[in-house]
């Protein structure tokens, strides 16, 4: 992948946000070196894409950083459900402890731009095991230090899964429903496209890499994920 100016790793990549992040960054005019750390074989093929697949997942920090020359920007999109892994304690395994084990391997590896997608209204004081996890995880990767930390926010997230989950079906129907009478005004406060989630999380990092923010922590709202991902994107940096 020689003659590439920037790199991107990914994780998270076959998840409803995570391969809209894959298929912006692979869309991309500059046409960034992508590496995709993931479980199984990956449905995007590019003469940029290299995957890296490995059914377990406590190797994938090594793996990640195996990748030399380090990436500019490594973005998780990493997360699944209880009833996909069986138990909250099983989920946590994966949305908490392996996003942080993967960041901080990040870090380790040199990387200087991390972007996080994470969850709106979340806390640490939440009554909720959820959004007291999602809460905390954000707290973790925030205290391991990159130069710059952006934790994408977004609210409902309105796309098709693989897997079939009939409640959010019928809000994210709902939801489509309310952008079409109010030409999204209506949508946009509580639920975006997971397109719009990618580009706004590429987006985001992009400027980070380019130096356009001041380093530190970046708080993307669903406010400014819109702005990042549809109003302002212009197709690509």
């Amino acid at each position: 992948m020689a003659g590439h100016h920037f790199s991107a790793a990914l994780v998270g990549s076959t998840g409803l946000v995570g391969s809209q992040i894959l298929s912006t960054l692979l869309a991309l005019p500059s046409h960034p070196a992508v590496h995709a750390i993931a479980r199984r074989p990956l449905p995007a093929t590019s003469s940029n894409l290299e995957s890296h697949v490995d059914s377990d997942t406590s190797k994938w920090p090594e793996t990640l950083k195996a990748i030399s020359p380090p990436p500019n920007i490594f973005l998780s999109a990493l997360g699944t459900t209880r009833a996909q892994a069986g138990s909250f304690e099983a989920q946590r395994l994966i949305d908490h402890d392996l996003n942080v084990s993967l960041a901080q391997a990040a870090k380790d590896s040199g990387v200087k731009v991390y972007v996080l997608i994470s969850s709106a209204a979340v806390s640490l004081n939440s009554p909720f095991p959820y959004s007291k996890m999602k809460a905390e995880t954000e707290e973790a990767v925030k205290a391991i230090g990159f130069d710059y930390t952006v934790i994408v926010k977004p609210g409902l997230l309105v796309g098709t899964r693989e897997e079939s989950r009939a409640a959010e079906a019928v809000v994210r129907g709902v939801a489509k429903g309310l952008g079409a009478i109010s030409k999204a005004w209506l949508f946009d406060w509580w639920a975006q496209d997971v397109d719009v989630i990618g580009r706004a999380a590429v987006s985001a990092g992009m400027q980070c890499v380019e130096g356009k923010r001041k380093q530190g922590v970046w708080m993307v709202e669903q406010s400014e994920i819109v702005r990042l991902g549809r109003t302002d994107w212009k197709g690509g940096l």
